[in-house]
C-alpha cells in the first residue's frame, strides 16, 4: 500500500487542480470553489467510495469545499491549510512552492537528542512559528539542546489550544503561520543543527469543526477514548482509516522536513488487528527513512508500560525506537515534593528512582495502588536510549489544577538536583519550556471553542480531573483570555539572581554531557546506580568503552548527611558542583575536591540538596 498522500487538493499544472476524497457516506460530491459564481466542480466516483476531478482555472491560494449529496458543504478531511479556521474553507496549497536549504542535514538518532519541548502560543509574545526563529541561537548554541518538540500543531478550533484537539491533522494552525511559516521554522532550525520533533495525535480527533463522519467512517463506536471517539483502526472500512493516517505520518516527514514524531497517548489507540497501527506508522516511518537516508524517530507516549511498545519486531515488538517514561518523572517528583496523591501514591521511595535509571519502567508487573491492578511488563533488557524522560512536561505542568511547576514547588537547590539527575542520566532527556531557568509562571489548560455546551463541559470536566489529587479549589477558566496569557513565558523580563545561577547550572550540565563520553544516553555506556533510602542520596557510576568514567552524587534531601563509599574504587576528583556561587550555592567544600574511594568504604560529608560530578583523578 502507498502512503504518499493522494487525497485532498494537489496542483496538477499552474492552472488546474486535482480533487479526491474519501466519502463512502455521499451519493455525490462535488467542489465548490469560493469567491467565485463558478458552478460546483462535480467529482467521479469510484467502486471504493473515492471521488476525484480535475478543477481548471484554480491555483494554489484558491479556496474550497466538498459539497455533499448536493445540500452539506464541508472542508476537506485532507485539508493542508484552513485559513479561517476549523469551520472555514479549505485552501490549495502548493507543496513544492517552499525552496529548502537543509539539503545537508540527516537528522539525529534519539541517543544524540536533549529535548525540549515548547508550545508555539506561549513560548513567545506572538505565538507564533517564525517568532520562536530568533531564539534558535539561545536554544542551540547557547543552552545546548539539540532537538525541539512541537506540541500539536493541527488546526484546531479559535487560536488557543493546547493543540490536543485538532481536527485537520494536515493542516499547520492558522494563528501559528501555516503551512510556510512552519517550513521556514523548520528550515531554520535545521540550519542551526537543530532537530525537530512533532507531537502528532492519532488517538482522537477534537469535537469542534470535526466533520470526518460526514465523509466515511473515520470513527467507532465499539470503543471509547477518554476525549472522544475512538478513531476507527479495526473495524468494517478501517484499511483506508489506516492509510489516512499513515499517510500523515509519511507527510510530516517528507513535505515539512520533520525529523522525529511523538506519537500522542497510545494507550487511546484501540485496535486489535494483527499488526497494530503503531507499528504501522513506526514501519512506513523507518522504511521513508532508509528511502531519504535520514534518521527518523518514533517516540510513543504510552501509560500501559508495556515493553512491546519499543521491543523490535523481531521480537513481537511494535519497532518503535522510544517512549516516554513517566515512571522517571513521578518517581522524581515525589521525592522531591512529597506528594502522595493520585497516581503520585504508588511512588515517593528513592529506591524507585534508582530502578527508573537502572531498568526504565519501575513499575514492571507489581501491583500498583492507584490503578488497584498488576501493571507495567519489565523493561531491563532494553537500551536507555530508548527512554524519554523529563522532570516536567506539558501534561506534568499542565495538568496540575494551577498549573504550576517545580520552581514554585521545590527549593533553589532542589531544582539542580533534578537537573543533573535528569541530564546526566542514562536516558534522553526532555526539558520543557522554561525549566531551564526556573520559570515561574504557571502553563494552565486553556481553549478557545466557539460551543457554550463544549466550554461548559470542558470546565466540568477539568474539575473532575483534579478530585483524586485532592485540588478542590477552583482553576482558572481555560476559555478565559487571561488563563492563555498567564501561560506565556516570562523570558523577557530581567532574571532573578536565581534564576540566572539555574540557568548557568543547566548550561554546565549540557556541555559537561556533551564533553564526557560517559555521560549521556549512548548504547554502549554502562552504569551502576546505589541508592541510601534513609539518607535519600543517589551514586551513579557511568563508564563509557572508551574507559572514561564519571561518578555522579545526588542528594533528595535537604539534611546534611555522612556517606560511606565502597565503590567504584579509585581517586575521583570533583569536575562540577551544584554548590559553587556560579549556581547560586555557598562554596564548593574543599574537602571534596577529591575524594579516594577504597573498598574499606570512605567518608564523604554531604551538605543537603548535593549534587556534584566526579572524574577520575
Amino acid at each position: 500500500m502507498s502512503w504518499t498522500l493522494d487525497l485532498g487538493a494537489r496542483p496538477a499544472d499552474p492552472t488546474s487542480v486535482r480533487f479526491r476524497v474519501w466519502a463512502p457516506r455521499a451519493k455525490t460530491v462535488g467542489v465548490r470553489l469560493m469567491g467565485s459564481d463558478r458552478p460546483v466542480v462535480s467529482l467521479t466516483p469510484s467502486d471504493d467510495g473515492h471521488f476525484e476531478g480535475v478543477a481548471t482555472d484554480v491555483a494554489p491560494g484558491s479556496r474550497y469545499r466538498y459539497v455533499l449529496d448536493g445540500r452539506v458543504e464541508r472542508p476537506d478531511p485532507a485539508s493542508r491549510f484552513q485559513p479561517q479556521g476549523v469551520h472555514g474553507p479549505s485552501e490549495v496549497v502548493d507543496p513544492n512552492a517552499f525552496r529548502w536549504s537543509d539539503s545537508h542535514w540527516r537528522g539525529l538518532p534519539l541517543e544524540r537528542m536533549i529535548i525540549y519541548e515548547l508550545h508555539v502560543g506561549t513560548f513567545t509574545t506572538e505565538g507564533t512559528f517564525e517568532a520562536i526563529i530568533p531564539h534558535l541561537d539561545y536554544l542551540r548554541a547557547e543552552l545546548g539542546v539539540t532537538a525541539i518538540e512541537l506540541m500539536p500543531v493541527a488546526q484546531f478550533p479559535g487560536e488557543r489550544n493546547w493543540g490536543y484537539d485538532g481536527v485537520y491533522p494536515f493542516a499547520p494552525q492558522a494563528s501559528y503561520g501555516g503551512p510556510s511559516g512552519l517550513k521556514r521554522l523548520i528550515d531554520a532550525c535545521h540550519a542551526k543543527d537543530l532537530a525537530v520533533v512533532l507531537d502528532v495525535v492519532y488517538n482522537h480527533l477534537g469535537p469542534e469543526g470535526n466533520y470526518l463522519a460526514d465523509f466515511a467512517p473515520y470513527f467507532t463506536d465499539r470503543y471509547r477514548t477518554p476525549w472522544g471517539q475512538a478513531v476507527n483502526y479495526d473495524g468494517p472500512d478501517s484499511d483506508e482509516v489506516r492509510q489516512y493516517i499513515v499517510s500523515n505520518a509519511v507527510y510530516w516527514i517528507t513535505e515539512y522536513h520533520v525529523d522525529g514524531l511523538r506519537l500522542d497517548a497510545i494507550h487511546g489507540i484501540y485496535d486489535f488487528s494483527a499488526r497494530h497501527i503503531v507499528a504501522e506508522i513506526a514501519d512506513a516511518v523507518h522504511a521513508h527513512a532508509e528511502r531519504l537516508g535520514r534518521i527518523l524517530p518514533v517516540i510513543a507516549e504510552s501509560d500501559l508500560n508495556d515493553v512491546r511498545v519499543i521491543a523490535p519486531r523481531a521480537e513481537g515488538g511494535h519497532g518503535l525506537d522510544g517512549q516516554w517514561n513517566d515512571d522517571f518523572h513521578h518517581a522524581l517528583h515525589t521525592v522531591l515534593t512529597g506528594e502522595n496523591t493520585g497516581y503520585y501514591q504508588d511512588f515517593g521511595r528513592i529506591e524507585q528512582l534508582a530502578r527508573a535509571l537502572r531498568e526504565g519502567f519501575v513499575y514492571s508487573g507489581q501491583r500498583s495502588a492507584f490503578r488497584r491492578r498488576r501493571h507495567g511488563s519489565s523493561s531491563r533488557n532494553r537500551p536507555p536510549s530508548q527512554f524519554v524522560v523529563s522532570a516536567q512536561n506539558h501534561d506534568q505542568v499542565g495538568n496540575r489544577a494551577h498549573g504550576d511547576r517545580l520552581s514554585t514547588l521545590i527549593p533553589h537547590e532542589a531544582l539542580k538536583v533534578a537537573a543533573a539527575t535528569l541530564l546526566l542520566g542514562p536516558n534522553v532527556p526532555l526539558l520543557f519550556m522554561g525549566e531551564e531557568y526556573a520559570e515561574t509562571a504557571p502553563f494552565l489548560y486553556f481553549v478557545d471553542h466557539g460551543d457554550p455546551p463544549l466550554i461548559e463541559a470542558v470546565r466540568k470536566g477539568r474539575s473532575a480531573e483534579f478530585a483524586s489529587f485532592g485540588w478542590t479549589d477552583e482553576i482558572p477558566d481555560p476559555q478565559s483570555p487571561r488563563t492563555f496569557d498567564r501561560s506565556r513565558l516570562t523570558r523577557d523580563r530581567p532574571r532573578t539572581p536565581q534564576q540566572a545561577a539555574i540557568l548557568a547550572w543547566y548550561r554546565a550540565l549540557i556541555a559537561l554531557r556533551a564533553s564526557v563520553p560517559a555521560l549521556g544516553a549512548a548504547a554502549n555506556v554502562t552504569h551502576t546506580v546505589w541508592a541510601w533510602e534513609s539518607d535519600r542520596i543517589l551514586a551513579v557510576h557511568r563508564r563509557a568503552p572508551d574507559g572514561s568514567m564519571a561518578l555522579l552524587i545526588l542528594g533528595l534531601s535537604p539534611t546534611p548527611t555522612t556517606l560511606t563509599l565502597h565503590e567504584p574504587v579509585g581517586t575521583w576528583r570533583r569536575q562540577l558542583d551544584a554548590g559553587e556561587t556560579t549556581f547560586g550555592g555557598e562554596g564548593a567544600r574543599p574537602s571534596l575536591s577529591t575524594v579516594p574511594i577504597t573498598p574499606d568504604g570512605t567518608s564523604v560529608a554531604l551538605g543537603g540538596y548535593p549534587s556534584m560530578v566526579f572524574v577520575p583523578a
